[in-house]
């Protein structure tokens, strides 16, 4: 009998303990894990298209929530995209256009750099600051590349750092940041420590902006993985067409094919300086990138076992994005005259359809990947054709959580929650100004604007315009800019108007007298 009593109260109590953290569980407030990926292309992931890379866990989350095909990020390269997130601003409002330190001027180019910000501004209220004081806790691990602490500007915890090598050791921040043993792959420890975050958190509401260092560069995958996808290239067919191709500036000379054929022969770096060509990588066969692409995979299906074995599952919003295109074209100049090995060291993936690569304003260095997963909200297995861009983060977040908007602060932001509950919305037109040159390709600085299905590139040192209609041409091959010179003069007025209206700085041509902008790197006399 005193048997029978005893388990009675144990199963009351066990019961009564479930109900009260179910209760707990459903009047908290929902939780948000950001997962930022560095470098992914659009099209470098299985629901995206991808026939190489396997991405069993992101491709599950886009089952579950809602999948968008024509997310952007505010910059192509990694620090202004990421400042846009926490700021809810356009590059050109907070200046800070470039990544951090920067490309040094140099001696052929025609223009200096415009001036520009070298660290995240202190006056700014970032997603993290508000969040926080709303009751959450934060944490920030990876890549911030704001030159800043994170603890600086909203997060409770951070680990981020440069990465020298995926394998440990990873990098001198990294030293007491994060403990590793030899043979420890950074991405999973990163994800041990967003795991360890969630679990001390689990009764409070919890922010993890995991910005991984993954898939950029040093391009070092998992060994085992690695070991997988050599296998799997060897057994499949090979992939019809070039390699690489070459793309040049479009506001310089226009090359002919057979001029591009020599070019292709004469592969050296002074020669396609002279000329403006860079070569683009034209498949997905990186066998150390493919091993990248599935660890980051896994970190995604880790954290989202622990939120179901926590019981936070469906109190957690999870937003998968990535803050620029795939590394198509190399970091800094390279020739493809070189061995196998030594190209997978410097060219990741290839964006196609999409043209260009990290550091260029086609779509290959621009539009993203983006998964929402918000549950209870979104329909599952769901595709948007809603445009939306990296400053649109902090006011939609803001409104999932049903907290107050700052439109002050994220002025350039705009909540696409309509979007994520299939109803009406349109964004209206977004935006781009790199002022700069770029590490990824000698074209001319430029900015951009996209309206409706029209996207216009204008190019700083000689004003060429470019016009492509994305609805009918995604891979920006066939300039309309002179068979449609109204919406070509009428984008170029929005874009220039906008130029005005955030005080966009922009480059200068280069004299006997003239000096470098402030925020500018100089290279060192040779």
């Amino acid at each position: 009998m005193k048997i029978q009593q005893t388990v009675r109260r144990f199963v009351i109590c066990t019961t009564l303990s479930l109900i009260a953290c179910a209760q707990l569980h459903a009047a908290q407030k929902p939780n948000v894990v950001f997962f930022l990926v560095d470098d992914l292309g659009q099209r470098d992931l299985g629901c995206y298209g991808s026939q190489f890379y396997e991405t069993p866990a992101i491709d599950q989350l886009a089952k579950e929530g809602m999948l968008f095909d024509n997310a952007y990020a505010t910059c192509h390269v990694c620090s202004p995209s990421r400042a846009s997130i926490l700021t809810g601003k356009y590059p050109a409002r907070t200046n800070l256009t470039e990544w951090l330190a920067g490309r040094p001027e140099k001696d052929y180019e025609k223009l200096h750099h415009a001036e520009k910000l070298t660290s995240l501004p202190d006056e700014e209220i970032t997603l993290a600051e508000t969040l926080k004081q709303h009751g959450y806790a934060t944490a920030n691990y990876g890549k911030a590349h704001l030159r800043k602490d994170p603890k600086t500007y909203g997060f409770d915890e951070a680990i981020t750092g440069w990465v020298k090598s995926y394998y440990h050791p990873f990098g001198r921040e990294y030293n007491k940041s994060l403990p590793a043993n030899a043979g420890d792959y950074y991405t999973d420890k990163l994800t041990d420590a967003a795991i360890d975050f969630i679990a001390r958190n689990k009764d409070k509401p919890f922010f993890v902006h995991l910005e991984h260092f993954s898939v950029h560069d040093p391009i070092q995958g998992r060994k085992d993985l690695v070991e997988k996808y050599e296998k799997k290239l060897a057994s499949m067919p090979r992939q019809e067409g070039p390699d690489f191709i070459l793309e040049p500036n479009p506001d310089g000379s226009t090359l002919s094919g057979d001029e591009l054929k020599t070019l292709e022969k004469d592969d050296t770096s002074e020669t396609h300086q002279n000329a403006r060509v860079w070569w683009v990588k034209q498949k997905q066969d990186n066998i150390e990138f493919a091993g990248m692409v599935e660890a980051t995979d896994q970190s995604l299906g880790r954290i989202r076992a622990k939120l179901k074995e926590l019981g936070l599952e469906k109190n957690t919003i999870i937003i998968f994005t990535a803050d620029n295109g795939g590394m198509a074209s190399s970091n800094q100049y390279r020739g493809i005259s070189q061995p196998r090995e030594s190209l997978d060291k410097y060219f990741a993936s290839s964006n196609l359809p999409l043209r260009g690569a990290k550091g260029w304003n086609y779509e290959g260095g621009i539009r993203v990947p983006l998964i929402v997963y918000w549950p209870g909200k979104t329909q599952p297995d769901s595709t948007s054709h809603a445009v939306v861009t990296g400053t649109d983060y902090y006011p939609t977040l803001l409104d999932m959580l049903n907290l107050p908007a700052l439109p002050d602060q994220h002025r350039d932001g705009k909540s696409f929650v309509p979007a994520l509950k299939a109803e009406d919305y349109d964004r209206g037109a977004v935006f781009w100004h790199f002022p700069h040159y770029s590490n990824h390709g000698f074209q001319s600085p430029n900015g951009a604007i996209r309206f409706g299905h029209y996207k216009l590139i204008e190019y700083y040192e000689n004003g060429t315009v470019q016009l492509f209609d994305l609805e009918n041409d995604i891979g920006e091959h066939n300039d309309i800019a002179k068979s449609h010179p109204a919406v070509t003069k009428k984008l170029k007025k929005m874009l220039h108007d906008w130029r005005d209206q955030v005080d966009a700085k922009m480059p200068y041509p280069k004299t006997a007298t003239s000096k470098p902008a402030p925020g500018a790197r100089v290279a060192k006399p040779q």
